[in-house]
Formats: structure tokens, sequence, C-alpha cells
């Protein structure tokens, strides 16, 4: 008999502390989303994403100048290509000032 007990005691626990976490993840996921839809949030990503592909774009051609002549011309090309692209536009395609 007791162990019936047992199983069932840890049945109902089981279900009942899945029920809690599913629960306690919907909270947190409903939360995640709304700081993510804030505009001031949105703003700092796209500012933080913009500054990163700059700080990127400098590096690769800093990189290119340093060893542009030992690395062979495609990859060259590529490099100069993608800071001439990023310099024009950002990675949505709108055009920077």
């Amino acid at each position: 008999m007791w162990k019936l007990t047992l199983v069932a005691g840890v049945g109902i626990g089981y279900v009942l502390g899945a029920r809690a976490g599913r629960q306690r993840y919907e909270q947190i996921s409903k939360t995640a989303r709304q700081i993510a839809q804030n505009p001031r949030v949105q703003d700092a990503a796209g500012k933080a994403r913009h500054q990163a592909g700059a700080v990127a774009g400098k590096a690769a051609g800093a990189v290119a100048d340093k060893v542009g002549d030992r690395l062979p011309n495609a990859v060259t090309d590529r490099v100069a290509l993608f800071n001439r692209q990023h310099s024009e536009d950002d990675s949505w395609g709108t055009v920077r000032h």
C-alpha cells in the first residue's frame, strides 16, 4: 500500500511541478517579448549592430592592409567590396549619414 501511495505522490508532484514550470516559463517568455519590443531596446540594439559592423569593417580593412599582399586576390577583393558596401549602407539596406 505504501508503494502505491509513494508512486501516486511522485506522479502528482511531477504533474503539479510541470504545470508550475510551464506557467513560469510563459511568464518569463512574455516579459522577454515585452522588453524586446520596447522602442528604446530596439534602438540600442540597432546602434550596437551599427557599431559592431563599423568595427568589423575597420578590422577587416586593417588586416587586409597588413597582409593583403600575401593573400589571394579573391580574398582582398572581397574585403574591399565588404568595406565599400558597409560604408554606404547598413545591414538593413538604409543609407547611413
